[in-house]
């Protein structure tokens, strides 16, 4: 049975006793009002010149929008520093945004249009080398209007332009003299207008964040939340057992043994994080259109579910997940057909030999899946792929290979990967996978199409469904790429993850699901939310 818990509302969590202690000059009470939380791993900065947060995850900045919670889970934009949603031109080349004016940032200082322009300014400044250029290649420049109006002039249409705007603002004065952003004091000593300021950071160990109370939108609740940094999941799950935590980030089925356990709860949240095996198009084997499709049909999806996931997570078909609403083909899907793939092949030319692989002039139906070696659960997809894969007939040898190593071999050698950083518009979910004007290969960007994929009635529709603002036009163009990506598929696409979260007690409400990218951690879950949580326990 799929375990799947999405979009359910949750209630938040409670310390536990001994977690925390108050801030300096705190009462008792404080400490009702703290949380502990466990991740596997700390941020390398606070910058969001650098990245961080651009998916409106950060809790010490705001962006000009911010994701809102709904009643279905949906991923829906709300105006944050924005005073209201942009005014966009008729083919989404200008965006006019009108600032809040009752904004300061941590260190007292006002925020205005300003510190907007500087902000994205930086980004496109060759001298700070931020690593989000690429993402904000149709960002042309920044225009003042006036203390509080901003316009955004992009160099091409583009639909999704409201999903950069997620994007923590940083001050003017922050970003005044450019230099590469690995030097910035903003890496380690951040200042934004969030509900969370940086208390203390402690590498390797924890980093705690107290409540602003600043806040334009209102003080939290939730006065003081520390993140312990526990890198191994086994030790993250026995300190979570042994009250060490309010909460923590834990694979599928170490979250799994939590069940039925009194006074904690496992919380799976849906999301656009997909696992999938790439194809790639110039290798004999995976390059050949009947095999790509024979395996799409061999592979048992709600298996792997089951036992790699514990049965947190869904069937992927393409990289559309039903999380974006109409975007989604529920027609674009693969039957579990094993005999329908042996007949595929057969028919095609590509007959078993005496060992049970196939051949068909002269090349034997086999090639290499890698792996990271780190990640545990595509080692176990790896492993049930290669089981199907066997199974009518195609050799699949799996191995694990660190990054460095993997990415020069991504044209030539099959791979585990993963996807769906920004599941806020089905446009950063699919276009740099899929158009081929990524399929040459880049050695700075080789994540970019790693299949080498090209079809021209896809880059079509992307290029259609990228630059109109019209709904309509926008479902058509991504069912039309859904439709041809179960034709001619560069993935064997496996399963949409649900992430997975343990939390203890029920003394707080306000926490709600939310479609969550391929990012997760307790920056995410039941807390991506936190500063709209409310206290309702005893004090």
């Amino acid at each position: 049975m799929n375990r799947r818990l999405s979009l359910v509302l949750i209630a938040g969590v409670v310390l536990a006793a001994g977690c925390g202690a108050p801030s300096e000059g705190g009462t008792s009470d404080d400490v009702l009002h703290q949380l502990v939380l466990a991740d596997s791993y700390e941020p390398e900065n606070l910058n969001p010149v650098t990245g961080h947060g651009e998916d409106g995850s950060s809790k010490v900045y705001d962006g000009l929008l911010r994701l809102a919670a709904t009643e279905n889970g949906a991923p829906v934009l709300e105006p944050a520093l924005a005073e209201s949603l942009p005014e966009v031109n008729d083919d989404a080349t200008q965006w006019t945004v009108t600032l809040r004016d009752d904004v300061t940032f941590h260190d007292g200082s006002e925020f205005d249009a300003d510190d907007v322009v500087a902000t994205f300014e930086a980004i496109l400044d060759p001298e700070f080398a931020s690593p989000l250029a690429s993402s904000y290649a149709m960002l042309e420049s920044v225009e003042k209007l006036g203390e509080r109006e901003v316009r955004f002039h992009l160099d091409h249409p583009y639909a999704a332009f409201d999903t950069r705007m997620l994007l923590g603002i940083v001050p003017g004065e922050a970003v005044r003299d450019p230099g590469p952003v690995e030097e910035s004091s903003l890496n380690t000593d951040p200042v934004g207008t969030g509900p969370y300021r940086l208390a203390e950071w402690r590498r390797g160990d924890q980093l705690v964040l107290e409540a602003n109370e600043e806040y334009w939108g209102g003080v939290p609740d939730v006065s003081r939340l520390t993140v312990v940094s526990a890198p191994d999941d086994n030790t993250r799950a026995q300190r979570m057992r042994a009250g060490d935590f309010d909460g923590a980030w834990l694979p599928p089925k170490l979250a799994a043994t939590f069940e039925g356990i009194d006074g904690m709860d496992v919380v799976a949240n849906p999301s656009a994080d997909w696992r999938g095996i790439t194809m790639p198009s110039d290798h004999p084997v995976t390059g050949d259109r009947d095999i790509r499709l024979a395996l799409n049909l061999a592979v048992d999806r709600e298996a792997m579910i089951e036992t790699v996931l514990a049965g947190y997570g869904v069937p992927a078909f393409t990289l559309i997940p039903e999380a974006l609403g109409v975007f989604y083909d529920p027609t674009a899907v693969f039957e579990h057909d094993v005999e329908a793939a042996r007949r595929l092949l057969d028919e095609a030319g590509w007959l078993e030999g005496d060992d049970g692989i196939r051949v068909k002039d002269g090349q034997r139906a086999e090639f290499t899946v890698m792996y990271f070696p780190s990640e545990t659960l595509r080692r176990d997809l790896g492993q049930a792929f290669v089981s199907d894969a066997r199974a009518v007939g195609v050799e699949v040898s799996l191995e694990g290979v660190d990054r460095p190593a993997f990415r020069p071999r991504i044209p030539e050698d099959a791979g585990v990967l993963g996807g769906g950083d920004f599941p806020f518009d089905p446009d950063p979910q699919v276009y740099t996978s899929l158009h081929s004007r990524f399929a040459d290969y880049d050695a700075n960007n080789p994540f970019l199409n790693p299949t080498a994929y090209r079809n021209d009635a896809v880059d079509a529709a992307l290029d259609a469904g990228r630059g109109s603002l019209d709904d309509d036009e926008r479902v058509a163009a991504y069912r039309t790429i859904q439709r041809e990506l179960i034709e001619n598929p560069p993935y064997v696409m496996l399963a949409f993850l649900d992430h997975t979260y343990v939390v203890r007690g029920d003394d707080w409400t306000g926490s709600a699901a939310v479609v969550e990218p391929h990012a997760h951690g307790v920056a995410w879950g039941p807390w991506w939310n936190l500063h709209e949580w409310e206290w309702r326990g005893e004090e």
